[in-house]
C-alpha cells in the first residue's frame, strides 16, 4: 500500500470506496492511485455532457480538518484543474469543486454504493 493511502487510513476522512451520486446519473470508485487519489466513472447515466465510464479524476488532498480533505483535481479529459472539497459524513460525501479562483463552484452530494 502507498504511503499516501496509509495516510488516508489514518485520517477519519476516508473518501474511498464506490459512491453513487444523488442525481442517480454516476457510480464512481474513488481509490488510491500512486501518489494521488483517482475518482473513476464506473457507469454514466446520462453522458449528455461528455461523462464517460472510464473518465478519471487525479486528485491531490490534504487533511483540512477531521471530516474534509481538500486541494485540487485534474481532469484530462478536459485538460482542467479544478479546487476542491471532499467532505466525508459516515456513508456520504460532499465535493464541491471550483474553477476561476473559486468564482464558480459546484457542490455534488454522494451516497456509498451497496
Amino acid at each position: 500500500m502507498s504511503t499516501i493511502a496509509v495516510s488516508y487510513a489514518q485520517q477519519s476522512a476516508d473518501p474511498s470506496g464506490v459512491w453513487l451520486r444523488d442525481d442517480g446519473n454516476a457510480r464512481v470508485r474513488i481509490a488510491p492511485c500512486g501518489s494521488n487519489i483517482c475518482a473513476t466513472n464506473l457507469w454514466i447515466g446520462d453522458t449528455s455532457k461528455g461523462e464517460e465510464a472510464g473518465d478519471r479524476l487525479v486528485m491531490s488532498l490534504k487533511p483540512k480538518s477531521a471530516d474534509t480533505l481538500a486541494g485540487t483535481a485534474y481532469d484530462a479529459k478536459r485538460d482542467r484543474t479544478y479546487a476542491i472539497t471532499v467532505q466525508v459524513s459516515g456513508k456520504s460525501l460532499v465535493t464541491r469543486g471550483c474553477i476561476l479562483g473559486g468564482v464558480l463552484c459546484k457542490n455534488v452530494h454522494w451516497q456509498s454504493a451497496p
